[in-house]
C-alpha cells in the first residue's frame, strides 16, 4: 500500500500474518520489510496521551423500518468505565444496506466490556419508526495495535 487512501479505506487489514510493522525501537523485528527502499509507514493516532489507537472494522447490518434517516453510532465501553463513540454512516438508512467502517478505537480490544449500537434519529423521522441491529460484527487485526 502506497497511499494512504487506500489504508483509510481498510486494503491492509487485518495485519499480515507476521503482525503490523513497526517503526522504531522495534522495527527489527520485520527484517524483510527493512531491505526496502523508500518504504512507506501510515497510521493515525489517538487525539489524547498515550496516542494509541486499535484498527478495528465496523460491520452492521440493520433491522426495523426499510428506510428512514439518522446517524448509526457504536459506543466502545471498556472495563474501567470509559466510553468512546465512533460514529457509522449519518444520512438515509436501508435496512438492505451492509454498512461497513473502518475505525481507529481508542480503547484496546482486549479491555472493551461491550459495544453498544446508537440509532440517533433525524427531527422528521415518523414517530413510530423504529431501527435495530440485525447483526453487529467487530473484528480487529492480528495483534490489533499500532
Amino acid at each position: 500500500i502506497n497511499r494512504y487512501s487506500s489504508f483509510s479505506k481498510g486494503d491492509c487489514f487485518p495485519c499480515p500474518q507476521e503482525g503490523c510493522p513497526m517503526m522504531g525501537h522495534y522495527a527489527d523485528r520485520f527484517p524483510a520489510k527493512l531491505k526496502r527502499i523508500n518504504q512507506k509507514y501510515f497510521l493515525n493516532t489517538a487525539a489524547d496521551p498515550p496516542f494509541t489507537s486499535w484498527r478495528q472494522r465496523a460491520f452492521i447490518k440493520l433491522s426495523g423500518v426499510k428506510k428512514t434517516r439518522g446517524d448509526i453510532n457504536l459506543v466502545f465501553h471498556d472495563k474501567e468505565g470509559n466510553t468512546k463513540e465512533y460514529q457509522i454512516t449519518s444520512g438515509v438508512l436501508s435496512q438492505d444496506e451492509i454498512y461497513t467502517k473502518y475505525l481507529d478505537v481508542e480503547i484496546n480490544p482486549k479491555l472493551v466490556k461491550k459495544v453498544e449500537f446508537l440509532w440517533i434519529k433525524n427531527p422528521f423521522t415518523l414517530l413510530w419508526a423504529r431501527l435495530g441491529a440485525d447483526t453487529v460484527n467487530i473484528t480487529h487485526g492480528e495483534d490489533g495495535h499500532r
